[in-house]
């Protein structure tokens, strides 16, 4: 029934197919039948998996699968320990993908609770109260201000009602609604004679048909959305993915050849074998890279949590460094969602205000100058005007103003508040309140003894009231003021006085119809956010788009965004353009516009796709239920977190805390240089492994002892992760970070010379080490060779740290000194080393000797080797590097 166009139907078809009758509403026994039909007014619920099933998926992993098989083959051979510490490896691994989980589930629940949870109705010819779970189609329902929309309704009867749907369409002011057929191409936002489910009365009343209840409704059509919206994975974790299974392949190819190459040419005990094949897969396999990359994305969170940018998933937090385009919503979002008067226009002056939002906060000012209202009889006529003839009322709440009534009027409080003397709400003795058919609203007053109608509304409407003929000095006056305001994207609203006699005691519209005398225009705007245009501005120039996405009027969105400076031509895309283009017509769009106006939530999800199928990485912008499929679809979501509506919140990646644009950049800096230590991280891990596996091959490939057993390996990989490769995380941003385009979404995560520097290190230290475990061996234990060899592949990692600190620059430069982490934990490291070299407990766990102090002199040397050796490498690749 939904799909059908209600309101391009007249209310008598309306009747007419949903068989409904307006005076006596259905009958229980027809209610009956279409619960049956329909179902009840609820959204469905998503069928959940159990918390052991979403534990055991984080198993899921070609690299923990590997790790899993070598734990039971050491479990076979009795090597506890071994197992052990192999399992809480994956264990740990899984408890923290666990953790992360749940985002669908509680955006839908916060769609449901906004719900109403009451609807008044007319059933079998008497009034009623019930479950709005209970409403069918066809249903007659009856509301007034204050209630929730409870059911997608047509409008047969309005009276002066306004509706807020800033939630849904993105409207900032609230919506005037009449019950007259509209043409079949009304957008979402302009279909004025339907009310949506979880909207809300903020004046008048209202009687219409249900048309549409639960998933058929508006609301669930989100629902749905939001539902079949597919989780976008983060570029980091595809590229995890991908080198997790290339590096699978080679660790198992390896192995297998070993194993072969060791029972036909060295004719090793295949048990013992086998065992060191296991030492190879432990040694090749990265399994501190989990952990640690989630500690570093862990501080970036708390970080962004600093600067107000709340992250609600650990992997997002990288993505933002990767953002080519954010597509941001205006409402709440660029503005602050709070009407604000920004000029006045009198017979004899024009006014500015400062000052934003409705908090009573700035001055009206003429020549930049405060004015005194007292010397300006016309300021003052206007502002006793606009305060008298209003509903509206500002508070003060928990440190925020906010309007009570409708958001047009309670600006106009603010206004008047800004005087430099209090201006009076006088006595309405007699009132003609607004309605949607003429335009304005007036009252009766008595002032300085006189009796006078002050009049506010329509500018149009009023010069008419005022006798201004058209072509007339005076009328040309107002209209070119007017025409001038609403092209800088302002609402004009006017006001007019007409003086009336003492026994003046009720007025009526024909009171008003002519006779009126012009007091003044005043211009409305919902104002830009403070520091966004500069924040575009960084958005732009670190190659980032910025692209408008609103539900609003075309006028206002291209003022607000040529404002801003997200666009200097006149170019702006409505939502029923974006409805008739094809599909390489709207990416095409997608790419080539900056603003698109009066969008409904299909079009936001279509262009946040076309974007990703251009190859952008999109973070969309938002507070309204409107924007949760968007939001869940984009690479990265961002919500308000004090306006914004709990689906936005759920639906996104990100929550502002602050419901300012200008954090996002701060957000994306902390994103960039979150992944520029990420990569650092896996460039300084990795020649740990690399090496570790070099030590394994050479002495399977040569027939000799094993440098190292599968505990000793496990131990270094896990304590130079929770060490020295914490450090990275707190590597600052390097400069002009920050000038450069976004990394490119395809970007692999080892680039040629990544992988180049890898091996080369993992040579370097694995062939520093060959070379002094041949001399050692001849001497020594192998218990005492292992501990050197320990030690040695720590110091090397220690050194390498301060390599990698600085990716392609000498190391020894002014900041070298800065990260003071890097020496806390070079200082906590060589403490573990003497721990587990001379606590017994420990060394007898690990197979360690207690060696004599002349041996560290090995790891000494093989270190600052390793640091002098890449630092020359990194000198030779920055002078080819600049030649090319």
């Amino acid at each position: 029934m939904s799909e059908k166009k209600w309101f391009n139907v007249s209310v008598e078809d309306v009747n007419r197919e949903v068989k409904t009758d307006l005076n006596k509403g259905l009958s229980t026994e027809e209610v009956d039948e279409r619960l049956q039909e329909y179902g009840s007014n609820q959204l469905p619920e998503k069928e959940k998996k159990s918390e052991l099933a979403k534990f055991f998926s984080h198993f899921d992993d070609i690299l923990i699968y590997i790790l899993l098989a070598a734990a039971v083959v050491t479990l076979v051979l009795g090597h506890y320990v071994d197992t052990v510490v192999i399992l809480l490896v994956a264990v740990i691994n899984a408890l923290i993908g666990y953790v992360q989980e749940n985002k669908a589930e509680k955006a839908l629940e916060g769609i449901k609770e906004m719900l109403s949870l009451q609807a008044t109705v007319l059933r079998n010819g008497k009034r009623e109260d019930i479950e709005s779970a209970d409403l069918v189609p066809g249903d007659v329902v009856l509301l007034k201000a204050g209630d929730k929309v409870p059911a997608d309704i047509r409008l047969v009867q309005a009276d002066r009602l306004n509706v807020e749907e800033s939630p849904l369409t993105g409207e900032s002011t609230s919506v005037e609604k009449q019950t007259e057929v509209l043409p079949e191409e009304t957008v979402l936002a302009e279909r004025t004679n339907l009310l949506f489910s979880g909207t809300a009365v903020s004046s008048g009343s209202a009687k219409g048909i249900v048309i549409a209840t639960g998933e058929q409704t508006e609301l669930g059509q989100i629902n749905r959305s939001i539902s079949d919206v597919e989780d976008i994975k983060t570029p980091l974790l595809k590229q995890i993915d991908t080198f997790g299974k290339t590096i699978s392949i080679v660790i198992l190819v390896l192995a297998t050849g070993l194993f072969g190459f060791g029972l036909v040419i060295h004719d090793y005990e295949w048990g013992e074998l086998l065992l060191s094949v296991i030492g190879l897969t432990v040694a090749a396999i990265p399994e501190g890279l989990p952990a640690i990359l989630t500690i570093i994305l862990a501080l970036g969170v708390q970080t962004m949590a600093d600067k107000k940018a709340i992250m609600r998933t650990l992997p997002s937090v990288e993505t933002l460094g990767a953002v080519t385009v954010i597509c941001t919503d205006k409402t709440g979002t660029l503005t602050k969602n709070e009407m604000t008067v920004k000029s006045v226009i009198t017979r004899e002056a024009r006014y500015n205000i400062t000052g934003t939002g409705y908090a009573p906060e700035g001055s009206i000012q003429h020549n930049d100058e405060e004015v005194t209202v007292s010397e300006h009889d016309d300021l003052h006529q206007l502002l006793t005007a606009v305060r008298t003839v209003n509903e509206a009322d500002i508070q003060e709440k928990d440190g925020q103003w906010i309007v009570r009534g409708d958001p047009t009027e309670g600006c106009l409080i603010t206004l008047a508040e800004k005087a430099d003397k209090p201006i009076s709400r006088l006595e309405n003795l007699s009132k003609i309140p607004f309605d949607s058919e003429y335009k304005y609203m007036a009252g009766l007053v008595e002032i300085k003894g006189k009796k006078t109608i002050f009049v506010k509304g329509a500018p149009d409407r009023l010069f008419e009231m005022a006798d201004l003929n058209e072509g007339s000095e005076e009328r040309q006056y107002w209209e070119d003021h007017m025409i001038n305001r609403s092209r800088k994207g302002e609402r004009v609203l006017a006001a007019a006085f007409k003086d009336v006699s003492q026994e003046k005691a009720e007025i009526e519209h024909d009171d008003v119809l002519s006779g009126l005398t012009m007091l003044g225009l005043t211009g409305i705007i919902d104002p830009p956010r403070e520091k966004v245009i500069e924040a575009v501005r960084t958005c732009r120039q670190a190659g980032i788009q910025v692209k408008m996405i609103t539900g609003d009027h075309k006028e206002t969105a291209l003022a607000i965004a040529k404002q801003l400076r997200i666009t200097d031509h006149d170019d702006v895309i409505e939502g029923r353009e974006l409805d008739a283009m094809s599909g390489a017509e709207l990416k095409e769009a997608a790419m080539t516009s900056d603003v698109f106006a009066r969008t409904s939530p299909d079009n936001k999800l279509q262009l946040v796709e076309a974007l990703q199928e251009r190859g952008h990485i999109s973070a969309m912008t938002g507070d309204g239920v409107n924007d949760a499929p968007a939001l869940k679809r984009a690479d990265i979501g961002v919500a308000m977190g004090i306006k914004g509506t709990e689906v936005a919140k759920e639906a996104s990646e990100m929550v502002l805390a602050d419901d300012n644009f200008s954090t996002i950049v701060n957000a994306v800096k902390e994103g960039r240089r979150v992944y520029d230590n990420l990569k650092k991280t896996i460039l300084f891990i990795l020649p740990t492994n690399g090496a570790e596996a070099f030590l394994v091959m050479a002495a399977l490939l040569i027939g000799m002892e094993m440098p190292m057993t599968p505990v000793q390996i496990l131990y270094v990989n896990m304590v130079t992760a929770v060490t020295v490769t914490l450090a990275l995380a707190f590597e600052p941003l390097e400069d002009g970070a920050m000038n450069k385009p976004p990394r490119k979404a395809n970007e692999k995560l080892l680039s040629p010379y990544y992988i180049f520097r890898i091996v080369f290190v993992s040579l370097l230290i694995g062939g520093l080490i060959m070379w002094m475990n041949g001399q050692l061996l001849a001497s020594y234990s192998i218990e005492h060779v292992n501990t050197v060899t320990l030690h040695s592949i720590v110091f090397a990692q220690l050194f390498h740290l301060f390599n990698v600190r600085n990716e392609r620059h000498f190391s020894l430069n002014k900041h070298f000194f800065e990260n003071k982490a890097a020496f806390i934990v070079s200082g906590l490291l060589l403490f573990f080393q003497l721990v587990v070299t001379y606590v017994p407990f420990f060394s007898q766990a690990l197979g360690l000797y207690p060696i004599e102090g002349i041996y560290w002199i090995f790891p000494v040397i093989i270190g600052v080797t390793v640091f002098i050796v890449v630092e020359i490498e990194k000198f030779i690749t920055r002078t080819v590097l600049k030649r090319k």
